[in-house]
């Protein structure tokens, strides 16, 4: 099976950061007492719940189709090769037009 590329685990890492950042802020305006405050700290928390949600339903998304394509190629792997020549020499001729 494929590993997790670091490109991808250095965003995952990002977007858990926000999350963490976006908490702590919410903690830090609990004791605000301007309504306007609080409605923009109820509106961040219900939005970074969903987000926790929708990240955690993407990564496992995510996952399966990468097991799924290593199944595909590793039961075929000629096709992968061919289809990886015949996408690149696309792109090289894409790119090779002026």
């Amino acid at each position: 099976m494929f590993k997790d590329s670091t490109h991808s685990e250095e965003m995952a890492q990002e977007l858990r950061e926000v999350m963490n950042h976006a908490q702590k802020l919410i903690e830090a305006t609990a004791g605000e007492i301007d309504d306007r405050t609080r409605s923009a700290r109820a509106v961040l928390e219900e939005r970074l719940a969903v987000a926790k949600v929708k990240c955690g339903e993407l990564e496992g998304h995510l996952k399966n189709r990468l097991q799924d394509t290593d199944k595909i190629i590793r039961e075929k792997p000629y096709y992968a090769i061919g289809g990886s020549f015949v996408i690149g020499l696309m792109l090289g001729w894409l790119m090779g037009r002026k």
